[in-house]
C-alpha cells in the first residue's frame, strides 16, 4: 500500500501500523516514532494534531523509512539516534543499539565508585560510548578511557562526545587490552559481545547490527575470556571489573572470575530478575 501525499496524519499513521504489524511487536510505536522524525515533531504532537496533512516531501520519506522497517532494519538505525541514561546518542550500523538494561550496569559502576575521588575508569568495547559517556556526565571529575577495536565505531562515539561536550573521556583504539597503557584503574566496566556464534536468536531486527559486537566464539564467551584474564594486572586493590553478560552465562562469568583470582565475585540481577552482570574486585 502506497501513501498518498493528501494522507492526514491519521491516515498515515492507521496504514503504516497495518503495515508494520506483519513484521514488528511494536508497531504503532514505530509509525509514530518515524512519522515524527519525518515531519521534525514529537509523538505528542501527532496525537493532538491527527488531521493535519504533512507535506509531500515527508509522506515521501515516511513510506521510504516504513518500507525499510519492513526489510527489519531497526528503529534506531533509521532515526540515526537512541535513548541511554540521559543521553540521545547518535547511533549507526557500526555500533550496537545500546539496551536499557546495560543502564543497570552504569548503576552499579557509579555506586562502586561513590566514595573515589577522581576515579580512573576504563569502558572496554565501548562502541557508541553510551557507559563511558553516562558516568562521565554523572562523575565529571573522572578520568576515562573508552577502547573500541573498530576505528568506524569510535568516529561514532567521537560524534557522542563532541555532541555531550564530555572532556573527560579519551577514546581509545584498542583490540581489548592491547594498546591501554600501563595504569591501574579505579574501575573497568565492558559489554562485551557474548552471544554464541550459532545463536538461533540472531534473526529479525538483530541481524542488522555488527555481528562483531554481538558474537563471541562457540560458546559466547571469547571475549569475556580475554578481558577477565588481562583486567587484573590494570586494576588498583579491591577495585572492580564489572561485565555484562547473557541471561544464562552468570554462573560461567563467575566461575572465569574465580579462576582469574578475583574477590567478592557475584552477580547482579537485572530488573526483569534476570543475572545480567557479574563482577569481582
Amino acid at each position: 500500500m502506497k501513501f498518498e501525499p493528501t494522507h492526514t496524519i491519521a491516515r498515515l499513521l492507521t496504514n503504516a501500523t497495518q503495515q508494520l504489524e506483519k513484521t514488528s511487536t511494536s508497531a504503532v510505536l514505530d509509525a509514530e516514532l518515524l512519522l515524527a522524525f519525518c515531519m521534525q515533531k514529537d509523538r505528542s504532537y501527532l496525537l493532538a494534531w491527527t488531521e493535519v496533512t504533512p507535506l509531500a516531501e515527508q509522506q515521501t520519506h515516511f513510506q521510504q523509512l516504513v518500507e525499510k522497517r519492513l526489510q527489519g532494519i531497526p528503529i534506531a538505525y533509521l532515526l540515526g539516534t537512541k535513548a541511554f541514561w540521559t543521553l540521545e546518542l547518535i547511533v549507526s550500523p557500526a555500533v550496537l543499539i545500546p539496551r536499557p538494561e546495560t543502564e543497570h550496569l552504569v548503576e552499579v559502576a557509579l555506586e562502586k565508585i561513590r566514595h573515589i575521588p577522581k576515579p580512573k575508569i576504563l569502558d572496554l568495547g565501548t562502541g557508541s560510548g553510551a557507559i563511558a559517556l553516562a558516568l562521565a556526565t554523572e562523575r565529571p571529575d573522572a578520568n576515562i578511557i573508552a577502547a573500541d577495536a573498530s576505528a568506524t565505531a569510535l568516529t561514532i562515539a567521537q560524534a557522542n562526545k563532541n555532541k555531550y561536550q564530555l572532556d573527560n573521556v579519551q577514546l581509545l583504539l584498542s583490540d581489548w587490552f592491547d594498546a591501554i597503557p600501563i595504569m591501574h584503574f579505579d574501575l573497568i566496566v565492558s559489554n562485551p559481545p557474548y552471544i554464541e556464534s550459532n545463536d538461533p536468536h540472531l534473526q529479525g531486527d538483530i541481524h542488522y547490527e555488527p555481528q562483531q559486537a554481538l558474537t563471541s566464539g562457540v560458546d559466547g564467551l571469547d571475549a569475556i575470556r580475554t578481558i577477565v584474564t588481562q583486567a587484573k594486572a590494570y586494576l588498583k586493590p579491591d577495585s572492580f571489573l564489572i561485565l555484562e553478560h547473557g541471561y544464562n552465562q552468570g554462573n560461567k562469568v563467575r566461575t572465569l572470575l574465580t579462576k582469574a583470582s578475583f574477590n567478592h565475585v557475584k552477580s547482579v540481577k537485572d530488573y526483569a530478575h534476570i543475572e545480567r552482570l557479574s563482577l569481582g574486585s
